[in-house]
């Protein structure tokens, strides 16, 4: 298991970790998600070895990595840009690192075909790699990354390059075979969609701290503050709670909310209200936009009402 224990790393005037601390779970996936510059891509370094912390304490299965060199860590990075050897073939590339552990050469490639194979790219041993899709590139990288068979796997934004049609698939085969073998992960991203669909736990972070780490559930359930509320795409916030759609009520026995804006959708409006409570966006259906009647234009009139058990209460602990 990966503990990370009270970590604090500055560059200068910019703090990157500040009291930061988070464990992993054996064949866990935890996603880092937050802007950019919050300290996804330090904390990942801090683990990996690349970088010290200022104070803190990185541990695995018990054991403080202080000392412990990169190499000696028998972790695997995979980055965005792939990093593949452009020297070698694609059987050269996956090969690479069971070599460099004096893994014998008929076994690393025996290993190195069988995870090809299993990433759909078997018969492409012997393609060079300048030769290959974006999407058969990093194929490759993550075949490379997985074949040593490394006690933890940290990947920083390693599908951002990719359209979403290929990232979808490379995803779905991502936790395919991290559940087959075991291995931890730990995944930095920018990307809500990415975070939730491919992580057991997301932690959100902004300015070199954990805002709040859960499962995407207990997060959409359940956002401990505004911040987080907002960066997962909640829209409708009062001071103390989320205003999730099935709280508001509609029709004429409720307050009158005066709409600014409209934008027809395939299947109803998303229409923009000021009420006494602040703005809000809803999201109509088509039934609802015909019970509105004929004010759903800017400058016109509806009933908007908020049902107060409703709402995603901030946990302000």
């Amino acid at each position: 298991m990966l503990e990370i224990i009270d970590i604090h790393k500055r560059y200068g005037d910019r703090v990157a970790a500040c009291g930061l601390s988070l464990t992993l779970a054996a064949g866990e996936v935890v996603a880092l998600l937050g802007p950019s510059g919050c300290g996804k891509s330090t904390l990942l370094k801090l683990i990996a070895g690349l970088e010290a912390p200022d104070a803190g304490i990185v541990r695995f299965d018990g054991a403080d990595l202080a000392r412990v060199s990169p190499d000696a860590r028998g972790f695997a990075l995979m980055f965005q840009d792939f990093a593949l050897f452009p020297h070698l073939d694609v059987l050269g590339n996956v090969m690479f690192g069971l070599r460099e552990r004096r893994v014998a050469r008929e076994e690393a490639r025996t290993r190195a075909c069988a995870m090809l194979a299993e990433l759909g790219l078997d018969g492409y041993q012997a393609r060079r790699v300048w030769t290959l899709s974006g999407g058969e590139a990093q194929r490759v990288a993550l075949a490379r990354a997985l074949v040593t068979r490394p006690r933890l796997l940290l990947l920083d934004e390693p599908f951002s390059s990719l359209d979403a049609h290929l990232r979808q698939g490379l995803q779905q085969d991502f936790r395919r075979l991290l559940g087959k073998q075991g291995i931890p992960a730990l995944l930095v991203t920018h990307d809500r969609a990415e975070a939730f669909a491919m992580a057991d736990r997301v932690a959100l972070l902004c300015d070199g701290r954990i805002q709040q780490c859960a499962t995407p559930a207990a997060l959409l359930a359940a956002p401990a503050t505004p911040w987080v509320a907002r960066f997962i795409g909640y829209e409708n916030l009062l001071s103390d709670a989320v205003v999730p759609e099935r709280a508001f009520r509609l029709g004429a026995g409720q307050a009158p909310a005066r709409v600014e804006d409209v934008v027809p959708l395939a299947e109803g409006m998303r229409v923009r209200v000021e009420t006494a409570l602040g703005r809000f966006v809803l999201t109509l259906s088509a039934r609802e936009v015909a019970a509105c009647g004929g004010q759903l234009h800017p400058g016109g009139e509806i009933g908007v009402g908020i049902d107060r058990d409703a709402l995603l209460r901030f946990d302000r602990g």
